[in-house]
């Protein structure tokens, strides 16, 4: 197996992207990606775009966005994980380098979520767990889902709201320092208890927002990593796994079971850590 380095990287303004579809959209993490390798593109030889998708005006989207960026003529596919499209993306474009089929891949993650409405989107978001038992026979959804996680946390360890809170006091004041963050304003654990409850004790701010962006990294083999830097990030090991889609079959709320068993596949596969 080769090994696999990251050597490019590439990232969106995040936001309610009205200005682009999602090809365009796609393509400014592409073009900085590429930019940041120092690569040409015809270099590339397989395309992995990561997307939950159904949101969008284009329910395929791998072959739009290979065409709108160029990168025509090369193995191209369309990846799904929820959540974790991105991260799927990544995986399928490193084995493509690691078993030496492509000597640069690169892997893309894109979703353009603020095409529907509100109602619709939440629903698509549902059909992420187990949409037939929880969602339309009991009107649950992912801020429900996590209420139960969050509850089931306070009773084991005393977590309080205030707790939880800091955590978006955090991912805000981040926010603000960079300039393609969606909210790039500092708030107050003050703000966050005081805002709309959502699923208690889950409020506003605790609750991710819809939203449109893109990220791209190039990923290449040794050869071409040391050619191309003198830094290259190396991809020691990756993990993966996943639990009951249904949360009723699962044995504790408190934790995230694929969460675990991926991070010690990860491991596993990095002996040398």
């Amino acid at each position: 197996m080769n090994r696999v380095a990251i050597v490019g990287a590439g990232h969106s303004k995040f936001g309610k992207r009205k200005d682009v579809n999602v090809a365009e959209l796609a393509f400014e993490s592409i073009k900085q990606a590429v930019t940041d390798a120092g690569i040409e593109r015809k270099e590339i030889k397989n395309v992995v775009v990561g997307s939950a998708g159904g949101w969008y005006e284009e329910a395929l989207p791998a072959v739009i966005v290979n065409e709108y960026a160029g990168l025509r003529s090369v193995g191209t596919m369309r990846v799904e994980a929820a959540c974790a499209s991105g991260s799927a993306a990544v995986k399928a474009a490193h084995d493509s380098v690691a078993t030496g089929e492509s000597d640069v891949a690169l892997a893309v993650g894109v979703e353009k979520m603020t095409e529907v409405d509100t109602m619709t989107s939440v629903e698509l978001i549902g059909r992420a767990g187990s949409y037939m038992w929880e969602f339309e026979n009991y009107g649950m959804t992912f801020p429900a889902y996590y209420a139960l996680y969050a509850v089931s946390h306070m009773n084991r360890f005393n977590t309080t709201e205030e707790d939880m809170a800091r955590v978006a006091v955090k991912a805000h004041h981040y926010g603000s320092l960079n300039p393609n963050a969606q909210f790039q304003k500092e708030i107050t654990v003050e703000k966050v208890l005081s805002s709309q409850v959502v699923a208690w004790p889950l409020k506003l701010y605790d609750a991710c927002p819809l939203t449109d962006g893109s990220a791209a990294v190039v990923l290449a083999n040794e050869e071409v990593a040391r050619r191309l830097t003198d830094t290259p990030v190396w991809i020691k090991g990756i993990g993966y796994s996943s639990d009951s889609a249904n949360l009723s079959k699962r044995d504790d709320y408190v934790g995230l079971t694929a969460s675990v068993e991926a991070g010690k596949r990860a491991y596993q596969a990095a002996p040398n850590l």
